[in-house]
């Protein structure tokens, strides 16, 4: 996938498709009342992210969404705002070569659909697929974005890690940091088919940085505090619409570009909440240790 180009005028006739907007409720922006096959994981033999004449050096980023029933405030605000924004800005700072963009959303580990893929896209159907995405709005109690570490450490082909030998990056947003301990090879059984015996939260983790920069926004508390360490910022929930700015603001410092050339490209008045982010990284692989 990855073929076309994003433009602010087919983001402008969606949004007016839809009426979205975010005095909306989340049941009316997602409308699915099920998952769609097409996302559902069991069903996916590989999602791939290749080059193409039009994109000839993609960049995969992977956005994925806590979908449980406290994250309504944040899909809304996804939907509506921060993923038209992430994108443009995202060509207009140049930080990566041709993004190509992967909404997932993942929920608790005994939802229906704990687990929910798009296609890598460049272009409108990025925000198409994620509109499409059933927000089951259920528990709170231990989310599984660990399905969503093994499916794309092994149900993805990417021409970044096979041509390049670069990594793509991932975001994962929600406010429960509360990650499964228990039953991890089961539940992976159950939501994805794969059989991967003596799975931990620690091996997914290992094994899907082999392809990707993990990070985690964490929005209000401090969740897990034993994974994911210097990979894991903390925002409240005023700051959710500087979000795009603090992706792009990590890429930017993964790949080796200094703090202070990240955070004059912003406004003024939204970098206080970005160096606040991005300041509790190690950001070891650019040889950059950025901590408060």
């Amino acid at each position: 996938m990855g073929y076309g180009s994003y433009s602010a005028s087919d983001w402008s006739r969606l949004k007016s498709s839809r009426n979205l907007s975010d005095t909306q409720s989340v049941n009316e922006i997602f409308q699915r009342r099920a998952c769609n096959p097409k996302f559902d994981p069991k069903f996916i033999g590989t999602r791939e992210c290749f080059d193409s004449e039009d994109h000839p050096n993609t960049t995969p980023i992977v956005v994925g969404l806590d979908v449980t029933a406290s994250m309504g405030y944040l899909a809304v605000e996804v939907a509506t705002k921060a993923l038209n924004q992430l994108i443009m800005k995202l060509y207009s700072t140049a930080a990566v070569e041709d993004p190509a963009l992967m909404c997932a959303a993942y929920g608790d580990f005994g939802d229906f659909s704990p687990l929910q893929v798009t296609q890598f896209e460049s272009d409108i159907r990025i925000a198409e697929q994620l509109l499409e995405l059933y927000f089951e709005n259920h528990g709170c109690g231990e989310v599984v974005p660990t399905c969503l570490w093994e499916f794309l450490s092994r149900h993805t082909n990417i021409d970044a890690i096979n041509k390049r030998s670069k990594k793509g990056f991932l975001f994962t947003i929600g406010d429960n940091a509360n990650i499964r301990k228990d039953q991890i090879e089961e539940t992976i059984k159950r939501v994805i088919g794969d059989d991967v015996p003596g799975a931990t939260r620690e091996s997914l983790l290992e094994e899907v940085q082999k392809k990707f920069h993990v990070f985690h926004i964490m929005i209000g508390g401090d969740g897990n505090k034993d994974i994911l360490i210097g990979k894991k910022m903390v925002i409240s929930v005023n700051e959710i619409e500087n979000i795009p700015e603090i992706i792009i603001s990590a890429i930017q410092l993964q790949l080796g570009k200094s703090l202070k050339d990240v955070l004059a490209q912003w406004d003024p008045l939204s970098v206080p909440v970005i160096s606040a982010a991005i300041k509790q990284l190690s950001i070891a692989d650019s040889g950059q240790s950025i901590t408060l």
